[in-house]
């Protein structure tokens, strides 16, 4: 057995106690290591964003800010469900809070993914919908290349189903998107909601 096979069949709750000690981006994060997560064996809903904001850093509870709520209001779901890791999976590009400059939040660092990414998803059903929510979850997933913009996933979003569902983040920035393109909230959120709904029941 290879050093990678056992990783893959590492104890679940050891992981996850490794995961929340990582500090392999210590020295890059203006706050500090927090790795802040949510998941259960049984989750058949992930959804990948970006990476933590100030706010949820702060409160360690993932989601836990105005996009959150944005977020949940898409998807139709209660906040209990949403914070039922046993249903819900929600694993960011990057764990920790990443910092700011210029008025926004830095890009999730790029080590976490490809160190954790594999091996948690490895412990949720084969069976499940992920929610690649922004462009850094979309390039990792879908493979898009520069010439492909977030608009163009969102928009095939029926090319990617049903693994994977593409959507924009649900940031105030958001706002300003979906009045220039109303096919979201009258094409994407309805299939979206019947999708999660699936999922989930």
């Amino acid at each position: 057995m290879t050093v990678k096979d056992k990783e893959m069949t590492m104890p679940f709750t050891q992981l996850i106690v490794d995961v929340r000690s990582c500090t392999v981006c210590a020295a890059q994060l203006p706050l500090g290591p927090r790795p802040i997560i949510q998941i259960g064996k049984g989750a058949r809903l992930v959804i990948i964003g970006q990476a933590p904001g100030s706010k949820v850093h702060a409160s360690g509870v993932p989601w836990q800010d105005d996009s959150g709520r944005r977020l949940r209001e898409w998807l139709e779901i209660t906040e209990a469900t949403f914070y039922d890791p046993d249903q819900v999976a929600l694993l960011p590009m990057g764990f920790c809070y990443p910092g700011a400059a210029n008025g926004a939040d830095l890009p999730p660092r790029p080590e976490c993914a490809p160190l954790w990414h594999e091996r948690l998803l490895a412990q949720l059903p084969g069976k499940r919908l992920t929610l690649l929510v922004g462009m850094h979850a979309q390039a990792r997933y879908l493979g898009t290349g520069k010439r492909v913009t977030l608009t163009d996933n969102v928009r095939g979003f029926r090319d990617h189903m049903p693994r994977f569902f593409p959507l924009p983040h649900p940031s105030w920035r958001s706002t300003g998107w979906m009045r220039r393109n109303p096919w979201y909230l009258d094409d994407v959120l309805p299939a979206l909601r019947h999708a999660v709904s699936a999922a989930l029941g």
